[in-house]
């Protein structure tokens, strides 16, 4: 009965996330893909490494969409063939057949933890920058908005907003070492001027102001104009960094580390800088939580085979049905629930005082209390 079981699990669930993994795939190519290759600019070879690229990115969402159904599709059916009725009937209590299958999702929780948090980003960011490399969008890549850049040496950046190398709120720190700041540099707009025939990246600055700390006090400069030209022998081998919905789970680490070590400004400070920095405090706590909420995503994501296992195996049986739609549209409705728990946790990213990463294991908590409580009733009979 085991074999037979697992066999029939195996098998669907090959099925299952093959049709979803096509969906997600689907949904993204038309999304990213199409637009570039009827644009004519990418070859049917390039198209093919994208859609490749894109694949481990479905399966994150695929795996367990498909552990779900399956479960729901093959109890479904063993309990309206009367193969349940039979089991029990030769002494066979429920828990005893299934304890096979929760074995396999923990198995597939693995399985689908390789994919969060390490296959499934690093083939996303390929497959990001075969896509800006294809759509000449440097400038979008070269400064995120919203984050801390601490790729140029030296140097410190932030800017707001980045609307196509429009900047705003552009803020440099320049360092005196590791740690130290001694010239800060605040302009409300900017642009970003890749000039790739020389391999350089000019940032230019309007209505900038700076103040530059010394041994004996600060300097105050205004300049309607401020270029800083960054030339290969200041960026040599700089690896961009991903988003952070995009990076591993060990890339997330070392931001979240790279925020607790943001340097600080003294307390000579002006009034101006001073309410700048709350500013910044305020974005790096923000950073921080939403550092956070991508690896809770990752870990808690990867649990979703084993509470979906524990709530699609009772009521497979307690929905007593060989149809294939019914199980595709519980296991639908199922997922939605879970995923609306995700989507609330990852909305409220930008709100620390909720404790949106801690959001992110209700839907474990809520699926696996009642798969339990569902599978012990299942067990008795009830």
């Amino acid at each position: 009965m085991h074999k037979y079981l697992v066999g029939q699990v195996l098998a669907t669930l090959l099925l299952t996330v093959s049709v979803f993994a096509f969906v997600v795939l689907l949904l993204n190519v038309l999304k990213d893909v199409l637009p570039l290759l009827f644009a004519h600019q990418i070859g049917f070879w390039l198209l093919f490494k994208a859609i490749g690229l894109l694949v481990p990115f479905a399966c994150i969402y695929a795996l367990p969409m498909g552990f779900i159904t399956a479960t729901l599709l093959v109890f479904g059916r063993f309990s309206a063939d009367q193969e349940l009725t039979a089991a029990r009937a030769g002494g066979v209590s429920l828990l005893s057949l299934v304890w096979p299958i929760l074995l396999l999702s923990l198995l597939c929780c693995g399985l689908s933890a390789w994919f969060n948090m390490e296959i499934g980003p690093r083939a996303r960011v390929q497959f990001l920058a075969l896509k800006g490399d294809l759509m000449a969008n440097l400038a979008n890549s070269e400064i995120p908005e919203g984050r801390f850049i601490r790729d140029f040496p030296g140097y410190i950046f932030y800017t707001e907003k980045n609307d196509d190398g429009k900047l705003q709120n552009v803020l440099i720190y320049r360092l005196a070492d590791k740690t130290n700041v001694d010239t800060t540099i605040h302009a409300e707009r900017g642009y970003l001027n890749p000039q790739r025939a020389d391999n350089q990246l000019v940032i230019d600055l309007f209505d900038a102001r700076s103040v530059t700390v010394n041994g004996k006090g600060n300097i105050f400069q205004s300049s309607p104009k401020i270029s800083m030209n960054f030339s290969p022998d200041a960026v040599t081998n700089r690896v961009t960094k991903p988003s952070i919905s995009n990076m591993t789970y060990e890339q997330l680490q070392q931001e979240l580390l790279s925020l607790e070590n943001l340097p600080r400004i003294g307390t000579n400070s002006t009034a101006e800088l001073k309410a700048q920095l709350q500013m910044i405090q305020q974005d790096k706590k923000n950073s921080t939580e939403s550092v956070l909420v991508t690896m809770n995503f990752q870990i808690a994501f990867a649990f979703a085979c084993f509470s979906f296992a524990l709530v699609g195996i009772p009521l497979g049986i307690r929905v007593h049905r060989r149809e294939t739609n019914v199980g595709i549209l519980m296991a639908l409705i199922l997922v939605g629930v879970y995923y609306a728990f995700i989507m609330l946790g990852k909305s409220l990213a930008g709100h620390p005082e909720f404790c949106p990463h801690l959001i992110l294991w209700v839907p474990n908590l809520i699926f696996q209390a009642v798969g339990a409580v569902l599978l012990w009733r299942a067990n008795r009979g009830v």
